[in-house]
């Protein structure tokens, strides 16, 4: 792969501009952070769905965080190869706008209630193609598999290249070096596995019906099916902030104090012991910084400090010291990044992977299993469940001259569904005549359904299975 073809500034339309001091893809960050699917986040959960907490992350904090942490990597890199003559040097701000781009947008395809409403999507279609003959209508495995193994990467693709509707049916219209960094996963649903040796085939990446756009993409970035190099710098940001920031919440709502994971972080072991060493020295790195950033300006740290501060130190520290070992991960495996050969993760390859498999094994154990998250992740499942239930109804019957009929109950539902995903259907079953017309109805379920945010979705359930409240 060549840098000069990688920062592919072309879009699929062709935009007329005035005057812009703006490279390219800083334009591509503007027209994502004023986007609706962005704002969408803010009510989208994070760990912990319909947080009353304000200070507890949503979504939208999170991908902030993995923008700013991805593009903080991205300047650094770009650095090391101006230096090594790897890239011109107007390249690195070039690379640290994608990757700043690329880190907000990440989760945009996720659907309400996070990963629980992902499984609830899958378990759905499970349970429809296996008892209710959907199968019959999709006859190829790929186009079964986009909605039993549906994946909130490939729909970020869709959302930000097709759904998200301005002047035509070409989403955002994001520049092909930025889709391109855009997508962590490169294998067709029917191609995915979770053991794949190579992990950027590990989950489905794109839908059938995005299948062309990512042909146009690989063409005019030259990857054919390997991995952006930018997309391994965002994938590692992504890993770092949520590692510690979840346990940071995780203290900030009580679950944890501070004395109770410095205790808890010491125990955890590694599943491979040649990285418990290693993990324990990363972890001794991290508390000797941590108590560095609370001295500052002093001449110790105050005592008694909250347990919410020392959270924060903790994760400061934790982040300043992964991000160096990913830089340096990056500078190791470049070579075969850049010839399409590298088949795993930066964090993976760096000296902080130990230290970092000690912080998801606590989330996991400790912090995404308390009771009342499991309460609210159960409620968000049987949500969706319900949405989609009700929403095919209204899907499987809608008519193709976009003109809705509310003659029936059918009719009503469909009249429910947006505005412009029912544009989009429309337009797609017309445009990919190649693909069943059953498919598109089925997309038209999961894209409305996945664009809900939280409290939308929790209130129109409401609002269609209990009614309204009198008196609002």
């Amino acid at each position: 792969m060549k840098w000069e073809q990688l920062l592919c500034a072309e879009r699929k339309r062709t935009t007329t501009i005035g005057p812009d001091h703006r490279v390219q893809f800083e334009r591509d960050f503007d027209r994502a952070i004023f986007s609706t699917p962005v704002k969408r986040l803010q009510d989208k959960a994070q760990v912990f769905p319909l947080e009353p907490c304000d200070a507890i992350r949503t979504r939208l904090t999170h991908s902030l965080e993995v923008s700013s942490v991805a593009r903080g990597i991205a300047i650094s890199v770009g650095k090391r190869l101006e230096e090594k003559g790897h890239i011109q040097a107007n390249m690195t701000r070039q690379i640290e706008a994608i990757a700043a781009t690329c880190g907000l947008i990440h989760d945009l395809g996720n659907p309400p209630f996070g990963h629980a409403g992902e499984d609830a999507i899958r378990y759905w279609f499970e349970q429809r193609f296996g008892e209710k003959g959907l199968t019959d209508l999709l006859k190829e495995k790929q186009l079964v598999q986009d909605f039993r193994a549906f994946e909130g990467n490939a729909q970020t693709l869709r959302l930000v290249g097709k759904l998200q509707l301005l002047a035509d049916f070409n989403g955002l219209n994001l520049t092909f070096g930025t889709l391109s960094a855009a997508c962590k996963y490169t294998a067709a649903s029917h191609e995915a596995n979770s053991e794949h040796t190579n992990h950027a085939k590990a989950k489905p990446g794109y839908f059938a019906s995005e299948a062309s756009l990512v042909a146009s993409i690989r063409e005019k970035t030259g990857t054919g099916d390997a991995r952006n190099p930018i997309t391994f710098l965002v994938e590692a940001a992504d890993d770092i902030v949520y590692s510690v920031a979840d346990i940071e919440d995780g203290i900030k709502k009580g679950i944890l104090t501070w004395p109770q994971l410095e205790q808890i972080l010491r125990k955890t072991s590694c599943k491979n012991e040649a990285d418990e060493a290693r993990a324990n020295e990363c972890l001794q790195a991290v508390l000797s910084r941590k108590e560095a950033i609370l001295k500052a300006g002093r001449d110790a740290p105050p005592d008694n400090l909250p347990d919410d501060v020392h959270g924060s130190a903790f994760r400061t520290a934790a982040i300043g010291l992964m991000v160096e070992a990913v830089e340096k991960a990056f500078e190791i495996k470049y070579d075969e990044i850049m010839g399409g050969t590298y088949l795993g993760e930066l964090v993976k390859d760096s000296s902080y992977r130990g230290f970092i498999e000690k912080l998801k094994t606590i989330g996991k154990t400790r912090i995404y299993c308390t009771s009342p998250t499991l309460k609210l992740e159960l409620m968000g499942r049987a949500i969706i469940t319900d949405l989609m239930d009700l929403f095919w109804e209204g899907a499987k019957v809608l008519p193709l001259d976009g003109k809705v009929k509310t003659n029936n109950f059918p009719g009503r539902i469909g009249a429910l569904l947006s505005n412009n995903y029912r544009s989009v259907f429309l337009h797609s079953v017309h445009d990919l005549k190649h693909l069943p017309e059953a498919y598109h109805r089925l997309q038209l379920v999961t894209d409305y359904v996945c664009g809900m945010t939280d409290s939308f979705a929790k209130r129109l359930h409401g609002e269609l299975k209990n009614g309204f409240s009198l008196g609002n």
